[in-house]
C-alpha cells in the first residue's frame, strides 16, 4: 500500500490502485448512519402501513354507518 500525498489515512492499492481509508472511527460512522438510516426507513414504512391500515378501517365503518343510516322524507 502507498500511502497518498497529503492524506494521513488513504492509501493506493499497488494492485487494482484504488484508494483505500485506514480510518476506522469514520467508518464505524458511516455503519452507525447506515444503520440508522435502515431503522428509519423500516419505521417509515410501519407508519405507512398503519396509516393505510386505519385508513381502511375507516372507510369500512363509513360505510358500514351509511348502509345503517335510514333517510327520513319530511
Amino acid at each position: 500500500m502507498i500511502p497518498v500525498e497529503g492524506y494521513k489515512n488513504l492509501y493506493r492499492d499497488e494492485k487494482s490502485g484504488a484508494i483505500v481509508s485506514s480510518d476506522t472511527f469514520a467508518y464505524s460512522q458511516y455503519i452507525k448512519m447506515k444503520e440508522d438510516k435502515k431503522r428509519q426507513r423500516e419505521e417509515m414504512d410501519r407508519i405507512k402501513s398503519d396509516i393505510d391500515e386505519i385508513k381502511t378501517l375507516l372507510k369500512e365503518f363509513l360505510n358500514e354507518s351509511r348502509s345503517n343510516w335510514t333517510w327520513k322524507s319530511e
